[in-house]
């Protein structure tokens, strides 16, 4: 069985289904399959994008089926905690409902309603979702593979590396080291830039802080045992691999014009950018 690592698909539920059927997935059975591979996603199923709700059906009928399954991304822990009230703060969430994470999260509440009970039901399958996933042939991390973090709290996650309803209620309460797994894993490393030095990102926000080229031997030491993938970085340029054994799928697709990509794995030691298959439209 081979696996089809997806990027970031942030509601292009359109890009998904062109990109599914290049690499020869077919619908059947309710379900979208191919009869030698698996697609394996990276998170960042939801936000931005105008598919919403076909996205994660799509995404949560495969996993159903046996023929895909999906790890979290930052911004399913943000929706989860957007949904999540405080039990120390009547009234109150653990990621504020204010206007800017409210616009951050807007195009899928749009399609969810509010506090509805389909919201409820996403929310709560956003919580079976791993934080990472890894075998003996792949590993698999929205942002950053930290394997000492990791190891700080292997026995507060739950089944299969799942979040617990302690591990989302602590970093609202600045537990420090949940704060910094979670953090890591989904958001990935960052550290802060010397002043006045600053940069503008995508989206137009003056950023005074940069995120850690975790992947890169020549800043961090991925132990480089196993190939590795994530997303969550908006890549740009022609998508390829980083080096035999670090590979980001996430090229922007959140964004118009922009290719939602995959790699197709299929066991092999060292990565190649002629395994990357993107799709734009």
């Amino acid at each position: 069985m081979g696996h089809d690592i997806m990027g970031d698909i942030h509601g292009q539920a359109g890009k998904l289904k062109a990109l599914l059927k290049q690499l020869g997935y077919c619908e059947r059975m309710g379900a979208w399959r191919h009869p030698e591979r698996s697609a394996r996603f990276v998170g960042d199923l939801i936000d931005r994008g105008p598919g919403q709700l076909e996205t994660l059906d799509i995404v949560r009928r495969m996993g159903d089926a046996g023929s895909a399954d999906a790890i979290m991304g930052n911004h399913e822990f943000n929706g989860i905690a957007y949904a999540t009230q405080d039990p120390e703060r009547p009234g109150e969430h653990l990621r504020t409902r204010g206007p800017g994470n409210h616009a951050r999260h807007r195009a899928f509440l749009d399609e969810v309603v509010v506090d509805s009970a389909v919201h409820r039901e996403w929310v709560q399958w956003f919580m079976t979702l791993p934080l990472w996933i890894e075998t003996d042939q792949l590993r698999r991390v929205h942002a950053c593979r930290h394997p000492a973090l990791m190891a700080a709290i292997a026995d507060r996650l739950g089944p299969g590396n799942t979040l617990t309803p302690e591990l989302v209620l602590a970093p609202s309460r600045k537990d420090s080291v949940a704060v910094v797994v979670v953090e890591a894993s989904c958001k990935g490393l960052e550290i802060a830039l010397p002043a006045p030095v600053s940069f503008t990102d995508k989206q137009s926000i003056v950023r005074h802080r940069t995120r850690v080229r975790w992947w890169d031997s020549a800043i961090a030491r991925y132990d480089q045992a196993t190939p590795v993938f994530f997303g969550h970085y908006w890549f740009s340029g022609r998508p390829g691999v980083i080096s035999a054994t670090a590979c980001c799928v996430d090229y922007s697709a959140a964004l118009p014009g922009e290719p939602l990509v995959a790699y197709r794995f299929g066991g092999e030691d060292a990565l190649c950018s002629d395994k990357v298959v993107a799709v734009g439209a």
